[in-house]
């Protein structure tokens, strides 16, 4: 049942994107922000109870809608398993995103991939070159095919129903929203408050990345070149900076990247011509137009793969 909600909710979604879901999620943004301006005091604690309110309310009405509904009726449960997958996995947004990178690229309309890639990243790309735009694009690629479909499929099988999927968008989307900065001698008091305050929020979301990032990095590894991409993880994986999405990010950019054959990371133009300097991740050559594909294609197969193992699970627990 598991594996049949997952392939119904991936062919809605690239049938059909749901158009609320932005909509939904900047709802969510508008419910922690409130919870936020009335909950931080600037406290761990205080973090704590606002995450708890937060996340525990969809979390526990979905285990238990779903708990009834499987209890009356199990195709009712299996509907609210696809209903919820399709509202939280975000495949398509990933797929689409970049393919109109690709298509404008190889039509040499450098001006459209970098507007795609700025409504994309939320980031002004006005500065990058053709080579930033398809590294940045891989990039973030690689990031949201993790956020929004391998770590969400992982607690979805892992937990009873959708609540694990709910679990852990809601539990990243609160992540960010509280994500503060890390305090240093220019942060300001209130930046500071909000690193301390939403620091129960990124514990969180830390504890439940931990395993699926690394499946997620082995799933890679696996479909690509193993040897180059478990070396990467190994020796680069925790230089990534803790803003960007520290070692989480960094095992799955890492091993994207080792397994594809490509360097990512590296420096960026930044706000005001100066450049962003981050640490090289990867192997190989530079990033090259002609290797989007071949990113999209290492997802892909890795999302196959993935399939195959919910697959086998399912097999051994309909044995006798």
């Amino acid at each position: 049942m598991k594996l049949l909600a997952i392939l119904a909710a991936l062919g809605f979604e690239q049938w059909r994107a749901f158009e609320w879901r932005v909509a939904i999620e900047r709802g969510f943004h508008e419910y922690a922000r409130a919870l936020e301006q009335r909950f931080n005091g600037g406290t761990r604690g205080q973090g704590i109870i606002a995450a708890a309110i937060a996340i525990v309310p969809p979390v526990a009405a979905v285990a238990l809608a779903w708990a009834l509904l499987d209890r009356t009726q199990p195709l009712l449960g299996l509907l609210l398993d696809i209903v919820v997958l399709y509202l939280l996995m975000g495949f398509r947004h990933f797929s689409h995103a970049i393919s109109l990178i690709i298509v404008a690229l190889k039509g040499g309309d450098l001006v459209g991939a970098r507007r795609a890639l700025a409504a994309w990243r939320g980031v002004s790309s006005s500065e990058l070159s053709s080579q930033d735009v398809a590294r940045l694009a891989i990039e973030r690629g690689f990031a949201d095919a993790y956020r929004q479909v391998f770590a969400v499929l992982f607690w979805f099988v892992v937990l009873p129903g959708p609540a694990g999927a709910v679990l852990y968008r809601t539990a990243a989307l609160l992540a960010a929203q509280w994500k503060g900065v890390i305090p240093g001698d220019d942060a300001s008091v209130i930046a500071r408050s909000l690193e301390v305050f939403g620091r129960p929020a990124r514990r969180l979301l830390w504890l439940l990345d931990w395993l699926p990032a690394r499946l997620t990095a082995l799933s890679f590894a696996a479909v690509g070149d193993f040897e180059d991409a478990v070396d990467c993880w190994r020796t680069q994986a925790q230089h990534w900076p803790a803003a960007l999405g520290g070692e989480t990010m960094g095992v799955v950019l890492a091993t994207g990247g080792g397994a594809l054959g490509v360097q990512l990371g590296g420096p960026v133009p930044g706000i005001g011509g100066e450049p962003e300097l981050r640490p090289e991740v990867g192997t190989g050559e530079p990033v090259e137009v002609e290797l989007l594909p071949s990113a999209v294609g290492l997802v892909w197969r890795a999302l196959v793969l993935w399939l195959l193992l919910v697959f086998l699970l399912s097999l051994a627990n309909w044995a006798p």
